[in-house]
């Protein structure tokens, strides 16, 4: 009974500490990026492993189906020898199997699972380059340290952890937390949640077409992107998706990511930044969906003083490049059609130094809506963010079967800070979650406003969102921070003083007079037992 409770504590997060621990202790284990390299390929293994198992189970059902004895001879020479799979499953030589390395003697694993890397790349062109060849030799953990690693990946299952939208991402996340939370911090980089994600494409809805990610990290957005098409559309391949990441683990990490969901990608050939080299330069995008690193510093380069990105506006300044993903967003997004959500620190709302890009960007009618979202939303660092949605119609039209009114020069104005009634559990710092009727909730708000029949002077509810003209934002020197367009209620104002100063009175009235009672008891009483009270 003991061991059955025990079993049932059993969690993604617990599975990982053990492998960080495992990690930590053994020998020549390398750095922080190598323990994570490790840990992600063989989450990678474990995941299209327990695919490719899956897929040949489910190629078994169908041939019984039919009909047919999966174990027949002939029958599994025609259909399993080199089997083919519609939904993204890859067939797997023999030695790359999870059955073969899980089975394998602890000293022979280091090269038994580099052996399953090698195989994996030379048999399928979308693999290819997801993985480092020879991580494990080079590494050449302890037969007792890598055989305790298998044994705990094992656990991995997405039949156990079935509620886990992105697995690998979520591992990904896992070890920004616990190995580098000050490195990350440093160069901004933050798994986004799937909840957040859930809410940007609420808002743009990228249904079909293209989308674009100019830091994709390890892949999250496209992945919790395309589950959302998948439950409104049914069908991902609607969709296109192209992103780039400067980070070559972590780019590796998107292209296993993204190939093994069978999601249709573009990441270029190689990793690098959007900003010194963009690697899809040209071309428009019909969604861009972003978390760039909140800012980030030492991302200028002298080459980029008079970049065509940001030529109609200034350069934006070198301290941190949030103006400069704004600007390279833009620069991206189709004309006359695209539509772009992405997330940056607060800070970029009201800058001194960007006054005049804002300035810019409000006049030419680029900014739609920007909406600020709780803190402590995300797991590695609770810096308050806003949600900017940039669009390059406002003039109205139909849309995704809506009818859209012209906002021109309006900005909608969203403060959604108090929506932190939803506490995340089991976590090591104070987390919160946005539920799935906020989400609606906030997309709502934000579809009314662009609907026919609404009247933008007057679309505001206090405290909560608020329609602004560009007049008015021009007298708040072109700043974007909500709270000084919408209303917020000082409640003091709200009580009445005079009878609420009658209510105190008349409560110490009763507690004076109860005060007095208990007095004239307790003197009574001593004096019942003989003695005098002075």
């Amino acid at each position: 009974m003991a061991k059955k409770k025990a079993e049932e504590k059993i969690n993604l997060d617990s599975i990982l500490f053990k492998c960080r621990d495992i990690l930590r202790a053994a020998r020549n284990s390398g750095s922080f990026f190598e323990k994570r390299d490790m840990m992600l390929t063989l989450v990678f293994l474990r995941f299209i492993g327990e695919k490719f198992e899956d897929g040949v189970e489910n190629l078994r059902q169908q041939l019984r189906d039919q009909g047919l004895d999966p174990d027949n001879e002939e029958i599994f020479k025609a259909f399993f020898d080199d089997a083919t799979f519609t939904d993204g499953t890859y067939n797997l030589p023999i030695e790359a199997r999870w059955s073969t390395i899980i089975n394998t003697p602890a000293p022979g694993l280091n090269v038994a699972l580099d052996t399953a890397l090698h195989s994996i790349a030379t048999s399928s062109k979308q693999l290819k380059g997801c993985f480092v060849e020879g991580t494990f030799t080079t590494r050449n953990l302890a037969p007792n340290d890598i055989k305790k690693l298998i044994d705990e990946v094992n656990k991995i299952s997405h039949k156990a952890f079935g509620e886990e939208k992105d697995l690998i991402g979520r591992v990904y996340e896992y070890f920004l937390k616990e190995f580098a939370v000050n490195a990350t911090k440093e160069e901004g980089e933050y798994y986004t949640p799937h909840d957040v994600v859930q809410l940007i494409a609420a808002m743009i809805e990228p249904f079909d077409g293209t989308l674009y990610d100019p830091c994709c990290g390890s892949g999250g957005m496209f992945i919790q992107s395309a589950e959302l098409v998948k439950a409104k559309r049914g069908d991902i391949s609607r969709i296109n998706v192209y992103g780039q990441e400067k980070e070559p683990a972590t780019y590796r990490l998107a292209k296993m990511n993204l190939a093994l969901r069978g999601i249709s990608h573009n990441l270029g050939d190689e990793a690098d930044s959007s900003f010194t080299h963009d690697l899809h330069r040209g071309i428009y995008y019909d969604y861009i969906m972003a978390n760039p690193p909140f800012n980030l510093k030492g991302w200028y380069d002298e080459n980029l003083k008079n970049d065509y990105r940001w030529a109609d506006y200034t350069t934006p300044p070198e301290s941190n490049a949030n103006t400069a993903w704004i600007l390279h967003i833009l620069s991206h997004l189709r004309a006359n059609k695209g539509v772009a959500g992405f997330l940056l620190a607060n800070g970029a709302l009201g800058d001194s130094d960007t006054v005049e890009i804002r300035k810019k960007l409000i006049q030419n009618d680029k900014v739609e809506a920007i909406i600020i979202l709780p803190r402590e939303l995300f797991i590695t660092t609770d810096i308050s963010v806003t949600l900017w949605i940039l669009n390059q119609n406002k003039k109205g039209g139909d849309y995704h079967s809506r009818t859209l009114r012209n906002r021109e020069h309006e900005i909608l104005f969203m403060d959604l800070r108090t929506w932190t009634e939803n506490p995340v559990k089991n976590e090591s710092k104070k987390k919160v979650r946005l539920t799935t009727e906020q989400i609606e909730r906030a997309a709502e708000i934000y579809h009314t406003w662009q609907g026919e029949g609404i009247d933008g002077t007057d679309y505001a509810i206090p405290e909560l969102y608020r329609s602004v003209g560009i007049a008015e934002i021009e007298q708040n020197g072109w700043s974007l921070i909500p709270s000084k367009y919408i209303e917020f209620i000082d409640h003091d104002l709200e009580i009445d003083f005079p009878a609420e100063m009658q209510r105190i009175q008349q409560e110490m009235r009763e507690v004076l007079a109860q005060e007095k009672e208990s007095q004239k008891m307790l003197e009574e009483a001593f004096r019942g037992i003989g003695y005098g009270i002075e």
